[in-house]
């Protein structure tokens, strides 16, 4: 069904960077926490936040607009639904995920001159630095993952496998998942190592840090450690092009023992590259952000596993977004 276009819904599409740009900006200055641990006006606030008083005053003021803060007086307070979502100090917070979505946007905002050179927007870091961004990104990557675990272990249900190698395994989420799942396994998580006291970190608290490996390295270029019958490829081929992706499952390939069995979690593309919606929206994410990443059809993905050696190849799960899934033996 075609969407009927017309000046009003063109431009209420357009400033949607407002509201977008107000709430990363507030994620970013943290002002969401420091306003729960204590109600305050706009210059209290600046200094406890470090921030020009007159701009803090002004990004609190459209904060309130929006209802996302309570203006009684000059004080400004957090309401309790807002308090789950984005302070430091509740469990639900998805404070990463809006970090993360800030860095994107400020990518997103150089399109036009991504199109025209072909180059990705240089990397440069928000105010909460380069570690802050890590951080960002890989709790973003939790945030985004833990609503679709108990459906995704379903859909690959029943899991049989002894150790289980989850590439680009971020802080954990999905190692933790899969070793609650098979509780007679283990597992070796291989990431880069400013992300390996994240995982540490989070496996700890989770009690199984005794039954996971962590291992330091880059899946583009690192040898990765054998013994696995499970590989788990989460949300990574599509920040690569298909070369490196021939490369990594080659990797993979070698680190798996014979019969073990590799799923990739991530786009699948539909032949005509409009579908799903999202994906194709997710392919300019990459566009703007990666130097040769993007989306992938089903066929691709099937040519360069096969090209690397596996077999059996199926399109286990379609999903309008991140979470089909294809799986493949060695």
């Amino acid at each position: 069904m075609s969407t009927n276009w017309n000046a009003d819904r063109l431009m209420e599409a357009v400033r949607g960077y407002g509201q977008a740009c107000l709430v990363t900006a507030a994620a970013d200055l943290d002002l969401f926490t420091a306003l729960v641990r204590r109600p305050a006006p706009a210059r209290d606030l600046a200094a406890t936040i470090q921030a020009d008083p007159r701009a803090t005053e002004v990004l609190l003021e459209a904060l309130a607009a929006l209802e996302l803060l309570v203006k009684r007086g000059a004080i400004y307070e957090v309401p309790p639904d807002v308090i789950a979502l984005l302070t430091e100090d509740t469990p639900t917070n998805i404070l990463p995920a809006i970090r993360h979505h800030g860095n994107c946007l400020r990518r997103w905002a150089q399109l036009a001159r991504v199109v025209q050179t072909g180059r990705p927007v240089p990397r440069e870091p928000s105010i909460r630095g380069q570690a802050g961004d890590c951080e960002s990104f890989i709790g973003a990557m939790n945030n985004f993952t833990q609503p679709v675990v108990p459906q995704t272990l379903a859909r690959l249900m029943p899991l049989q496998f002894q150790r289980i190698l989850d590439v680009g395994g971020a802080s954990g989420t999905w190692t933790i998942a899969f070793l609650r799942a098979v509780p007679e396994a283990t597992g070796v998580l291989f990431d880069l190592p400013e992300v390996i006291p994240l995982a540490r970190d989070r496996l700890t608290r989770a009690h199984l840090a005794d039954r996971v490996t962590l291992v330091a390295g880059d899946y583009n270029t690192g040898r990765m450690p054998g013994g696995a019958d499970f590989a788990w490829l989460s949300a990574i081929v599509h920040q690569n092009s298909r070369a490196q992706n021939r490369a990594l499952y080659a990797r993979v390939h070698a680190a798996l023992v014979p019969g073990g069995t590799l799923v990739i979690r991530d786009i699948v593309m539909e032949e005509s590259r409009t579908q799903p919606p999202a994906g194709a929206l997710f392919a300019v994410n990459m566009l703007v952000g990666t130097e040769a990443g993007g989306t992938f059809t089903f066929a691709e993905f099937q040519e360069d596993l096969i090209s690397a050696g596996f077999a059996e190849i199926e399109w286990l799960h379609r999903d309008p977004g991140m979470d089909a899934l294809i799986r493949a033996s060695r």
